[in-house]
């Protein structure tokens, strides 16, 4: 490579984008992880324009009513809205890169195992119009796992279930490919869905889904305890329609969630019934790998280890896996083109 392209290859900022249902997190190489903000735009119907974007748009959108309307461009991990889907990327890599790069940069978007091409060609468009000069797609496991600090190049099994807003992933990668996978979309969203139902059905009480994630966060959980959490919660009562407040326990929310972790550890058990005996047995004696942040529900590594018997853990930093995982993939990717080159 001569000194133009490695020139090239210092000033091109190498960008992974864990592009989430719920958040959007940017890891920049060299700085980590530099923004995680809301998946969120803030639309104004009147003027026909977006009037603010990410933790902006979530400040506005408290604070307006009428003509000033949420849009989430993303559902399940992929795009539904493609328009605001661009401009919300070029933002936020704006944002995150500002003018460190003289280049356009490389990036890399995390993507669940279960996209049709289709979808996968409407992140890569979405990704090249943000302003990238290359896109590459990291399946959602593979970044969770190298998020997780899981070496996935050695020739042994390695399981990984991703529990993010909008999708769980859950896969065996070995040798740096996935050997079985199962994406399911249930996940976070759908655990703040399932409390607002419980409130309204069994205590009469409308919340919305910032009052839902607060009792998920606080009280919620996966098993039974022998000390019950118990929280008050103020919301609508739906017969009278006046302000009403009740008091909520760690086995309501238990009770409420059931549905959601059954489901999730279903796919667990459908990922292991299909896993080769030598990659399986790897599994028992190397465990399970939680990421996500539903992974951070209280109760569920517990939860999987009991239905499965083998030992399950939560990502030190699990939240951020995924995004960690999705930019080291790019520094790999970048590596092994420099030393090509």
């Amino acid at each position: 490579m001569g000194r133009k392209g490695q020139l090239e290859y210092m000033n091109a900022a190498d960008i992974g984008i864990d592009l989430g249902t719920a958040s959007i997190l940017i890891y920049v190489r060299g700085r980590g992880v530099v923004l995680k903000e809301p998946s969120v735009v803030a639309y104004d119907r009147d003027a026909d324009k977006i009037k603010a974007i990410g933790e902006e748009a979530r400040v506005m959108l408290s604070r307006t009513t009428g003509n000033i309307v949420a849009i989430r461009p993303l559902r399940n991990g992929i795009i539904a809205d493609y328009a605001v889907t661009e401009q919300m990327l070029k933002y936020f890599i704006q944002k995150a890169t500002g003018k460190l790069s003289f280049k356009k940069p490389r990036i890399s978007i995390c993507v669940p195992c279960n996209v049709t091409e289709v979808e996968r060609k409407a992140v890569e468009d979405a990704g090249y119009q943000a302003g990238a000069r290359e896109v590459q797609l990291v399946p959602e496991p593979m970044a969770a796992a190298i998020g997780a600090e899981i070496d996935v190049s050695k020739p042994c099994g390695k399981m990984i279930v991703d529990i993010g807003a909008g999708t769980c992933d859950a896969a065996v990668l070995s040798l740096d490919g996935i050997v079985v996978n199962q994406t399911i979309n249930v996940a976070g969203d759908d655990f703040d869905h399932a409390i607002i139902r419980y409130a309204r059905d069994v205590h009469n009480l409308i919340i919305g889904e910032r009052a839902a994630e607060d009792i998920k966060i606080h009280v919620g959980t996966a098993i039974e305890r022998p000390q019950q959490k118990v929280m008050e919660v103020k919301g609508r009562d739906l017969s009278t329609g006046l302000p009403k407040t009740v008091r909520i326990t760690s086995e309501d929310v238990r009770e409420a969630l059931k549905e959601c972790t059954g489901q999730i550890v279903e796919a667990v058990h459908s990922v292991l019934e299909k896993t080769p005996p030598e990659f399986a047995a790897d599994i028992v004696e190397r465990g399970i790998v939680l990421t996500g942040g539903g992974a951070l529900l209280d109760g569920l590594e517990e939860l999987i280890e009991d239905k499965t018997g083998i030992n399950t853990v939560t990502a030190e930093n699990p939240i951020s896996a995924v995004a960690i995982g999705t930019g080291r993939y790019a520094e790999v990717t970048a590596g092994k083109n420099h030393l090509e080159g």
